[in-house]
């Protein structure tokens, strides 16, 4: 019988290793998946890569995980926190201090680099940055009299996601916002960690629901649903 919901945090977490890419959705708080980063901080893994949208806030979450010198490099859309909670940033005293290394992406640009590794696409041309420093070594080709920029796929060892909620298969519905980068980085890892708050029966979704099949789900744990969303 197939079944892929675990019963601890820890036990979902198994296997993440010293220099691994882990994708991490969210938006700010929206669909991040708390629980399982403060767990990967116990759960002790080093030098990771984190692609988020963010590069965390507040004291809680990635910030935590940075503060807790577990990340060797940062790629996300923006380093920068507007939030009064992160002054002073946590991320930014780490860069400052030489201790984190850091790639910007427009955030189009992130998505779509997380689309093409989930799709199978080798890399594809954009005008995101062409003609700026975002394009410093990378290809550059002239396309119908303008210069697009060769951007590779984004792959990922691990996807942490936070989902509503799964069946035994896998398959997850999402709440609201909280969807936003989830189901593009459950396609671009090797291996999907879901965190739901509630486990339902098979049948119990509707199939025009679904926006993660469980086909790119390896592991769900259920999670006591907060304020958080």
């Amino acid at each position: 019988m197939l079944n892929k919901i675990h019963t601890s945090v820890g036990q979902a977490l198994q296997g993440i290793h010293d220099g691994a890419t882990i994708l991490v959705g969210g938006f700010g708080g929206a669909g991040l998946p708390f629980e399982l980063v403060h767990a990967l901080i116990d759960h002790g893994a080093k030098h990771l890569t984190i692609v988020n949208n963010n590069s965390g806030t507040g004291t809680d979450g990635l910030a935590a995980l940075v503060d807790a010198g577990r990340v060797a490099k940062m790629i996300c859309s923006f380093p920068r926190a507007a939030d009064p909670r992160s002054d002073p940033n946590i991320f930014q005293r780490w860069y400052r201090a030489g201790k984190i290394e850091l790639e910007v992406i427009p955030q189009g640009t992130i998505v779509e680099r997380l689309r093409a590794a989930g799709a199978g696409i080798g890399g594809f041309y954009t005008r995101v940055g062409a003609g700026t420093v975002m394009a410093q070594g990378k290809e550059v080709r002239e396309i119908n009299g303008k210069e697009y920029v060769l951007e590779q796929p984004l792959h990922g060892d691990f996807a942490l996601i936070k989902g509503m909620s799964a069946d035994r298969w896998g398959n997850i519905i999402y709440h609201k916002a909280a969807r936003n980068f989830n189901p593009v980085m459950a396609m671009a890892a090797t291996t999907t960690i879901a965190q739901v708050s509630d486990v339902v029966a098979l049948g119990a979704l509707d199939p025009e629901h679904i926006v993660t099949p469980g086909i790119f789900v390896d592991r769900v744990v259920q999670i006591a649903p907060e304020a958080r969303n």
